[in-house]
């Protein structure tokens, strides 16, 4: 056994100086270090050998591997410096400045909604979300739109592909914000103030003002003498703070199953400062979010009595605020994945 370990020192250290690169290396390395390389080999036959030759030929074995060991660290290093001195392209230069990583940026979008969510909660609102998968009752049905409601003809819903026992579809992917809303109004107890951002669906085509997917805000105050006032007073601090010190605030009456009265709010144009432009269509105006007084029906249906607490909601398309704020004629922009222009914000 003595004898076979120096013929394999020998032959090892022999091949070793006829290695020309790291490649060869690693060949010489698994044959004779390896798992299944000569030594190993030796090393498991010395169970066969009588005790105290087992011994003898266990420390020379054990000797034979930490010299072969230390050859192949040695060879190693000579052929690392011998292909650094040979290649220009691995010269490195401590001198030189490091390489710059980008740094990702948060998405416009994003952006936004934390911006507007921090103008609320410093009035004292709460965030709340909710689930995109919703139930036709929250969608629909608790804010005041029963099945035959014509409101919901204008709202293309994506359905859920699951039916009742009776053939009914009873889920769907939200259309509006305002889910979440009646949610809020069904389990927290008055009084109530909360702003409620999430991602809504409509199955409709994508244009330069509309796609399928996009974000809503939506508010709810509930509380014993809400008024009017109170929602005009909110809405116009958001604008201020949003948009700028300077902004002039409209409100019209509109329509809205869900509040009473329901009114839209508008600023003076961005672009002409209130004296018409094709942008605001020469109104000198731009609806930027819906709101109301709530609903009693839609107090009742969450349990909360609207002869003793009143209440008002809005609610706004997150992708219209920046597009107004900066000057943006197509919302395919922000989904664009373009870095000339994600890289602006």
């Amino acid at each position: 056994m003595i004898n076979q370990l120096e013929e394999l020192r020998l032959k090892a250290l022999n091949e070793l100086e006829g290695v020309k690169n790291i490649k060869e290396l690693e060949t010489w390395q698994v044959r004779y270090l390896g798992r299944k390389g000569e030594l190993t080999g030796i090393l498991r036959s010395l169970g066969s050998l009588p005790l105290e030759e087992r011994k003898t030929a266990g420390a020379r074995a054990n000797t034979l591997k930490t010299s072969l060991e230390s050859s192949l660290k040695e060879k190693e290093q000579a052929l690392r410096e011998a292909e650094l001195a040979l290649s220009k392209k691995e010269v490195i230069d401590v001198t030189l400045p490091g390489r710059p990583y980008p740094a990702g940026r948060v998405h416009p979008i994003t952006q936004t909604i934390h911006e507007i969510c921090d103008i609320f909660v410093s009035l004292g609102f709460q965030i709340v979300e909710g689930p995109e998968v919703e139930w036709e009752y929250y969608n629909f049905e608790a804010l005041n739109m029963p099945a035959e409601h014509p409101a919901r003809d204008s709202q293309s819903t994506y359905w859920i592909d699951w039916e009742t026992e009776d053939g009914k579809k009873p889920m769907l992917l939200r259309t509006q914000g305002t889910a979440i809303t009646a949610r809020v109004i069904e389990k927290m107890k008055p009084p109530i103030r909360t702003i409620e951002p999430g991602r809504v669906y409509r199955y409709e085509a994508s244009d330069a003002t509309h796609l399928s997917i996009y974000h809503n805000i939506d508010g709810l105050v509930v509380g014993k003498s809400v008024t009017m006032a109170d929602l005009k007073g909110t809405l116009y601090e958001f604008a201020r703070r949003y948009f700028g010190e300077d902004r002039k605030v409209r409100f019209r009456c509109d329509y809205f199953p869900f509040v009473e009265p329901g009114v839209e709010m508008a600023i003076d144009c961005l672009v002409c400062n209130g004296e018409g432009c094709r942008l605001c269509g020469n109104s000198g105006w731009i609806e930027i979010l819906g709101a109301g007084m709530t609903h009693p029906r839609v107090l009742e249906r969450g349990g909360i009595d609207p002869n003793v607490y009143t209440s008002f909601a809005f609610g706004m398309g997150v992708e219209r605020m920046p597009m107004l704020r900066y000057g943006i004629d197509d919302i395919r922009l922000f989904y664009s994945s373009d870095l000339r222009f994600l890289r602006q914000f």
